[in-house]
């Protein structure tokens, strides 16, 4: 066990939680890489004080994790948990220098996001047949929202009524570390909405008033509920072997960077915190430049 870094540890988990106000999920995830973190160094460096804690001990860590075969990615998380851990006890004074500035993250091959076909979106909304009655209006209005607004399935499962702003015609999500996000609806999305939340009191006796999206019953949306619709619907207009709700926010960034967007308002739109994560949506844009010059330039 830890015991000895009990302390420090939880008052960085409290400042996550109550100051910061992570998810549950991140949280969580930042409490377990720093237990892995400390259980390694009380086993092999007999648990040196917090404030001398080297440089050298992380990366022999790092080093370890690597030889399990976990993947960069996972490693890179742990080292953003280690960094954002001493910059707080740095700042509170525990300790009078980091162990991290001289550790290195590996580097990632990324992967272009997978997305779906501007003509099979099309052809989902425009000749999909969706069952009559409350499930169908459901299943195609949350596949609409996802497509039309990248939201992502907690946002869209947590979308209250009073987030919807229909004299601005603008949707205002609540994601990650609860930062507001403002993002446009089109006519044909506000109307849809708005017929939504009338049919819901119309037809749903006792349905929850404070979240849009219910079920017959009246409940609000659960996640797995959400996963299967999409995957469900997405089944019927593409071979994609994944069939996610993220698959759909993928596709609206592709689709608008494809079509010119601007890359800031992309991230805007997102809820990105940095430019680089919603850089990878170029790369699928210059694959389709590639493709065009090859297949139109006489020299290709």
């Amino acid at each position: 066990m830890y015991d000895h870094y009990q302390a420090p540890v939880v008052s960085f988990i409290n400042y996550l939680q109550f100051e910061k106000r992570y998810s549950q999920h991140t949280v969580s995830s930042y409490r377990v890489d720093l237990e892995q973190f400390f259980t390694y160094l009380t086993g092999q460096y007999q648990s040196p004080p917090l404030a001398e804690i080297a440089p050298v001990y992380v990366r022999s860590w790092l080093a370890e994790l690597k030889n399990d075969t976990m993947t960069a990615k996972s490693i890179n998380r742990k080292i953003s948990t280690l960094k954002s851990f001493f910059k707080y006890h740095l700042r509170t004074g525990t300790v009078s220098a980091t162990p991290m500035w001289s550790v290195t993250s590996p580097k990632i091959s990324r992967r272009l996001p997978e997305f779906v076909k501007e003509e099979d979106m099309r052809g989902l909304f425009a000749h999909m047949e969706f069952p009559e009655g409350w499930q169908g209006r459901t299943d195609r209005l949350l596949l609409l929202l996802f497509y039309q607004t990248g939201m992502r399935r907690s946002e869209l499962m947590n979308l209250k009524e009073s987030q919807l702003d229909f004299s601005k015609q603008v949707l205002k999500i609540l994601g990650k570390g609860n930062k507001e996000r403002v993002v446009p609806m089109g006519d044909e999305l506000a109307g849809q909405l708005k017929d939504y939340r009338q049919a819901k009191r119309r037809e749903i006796a006792g349905a929850d008033a404070t979240y849009l999206f219910v079920l017959e019953s009246g409940k609000k949306l659960y996640p797995k509920y959400i996963y299967l619709a999409v995957h469900k619907y997405l089944g019927e207009v593409t071979t994609l072997s994944k069939r996610s709700p993220h698959i759909l926010r993928h596709t609206f960034a592709t689709h608008l960077t494809n079509n010119g967007a601007d890359l800031n308002a992309v991230k805007e739109l997102l809820g990105h915190s940095s430019l680089a994560a919603t850089q990878v949506y170029t790369h699928n844009s210059i694959e389709k430049l590639k493709a065009a010059h090859k297949k139109a330039h006489p020299k290709a």
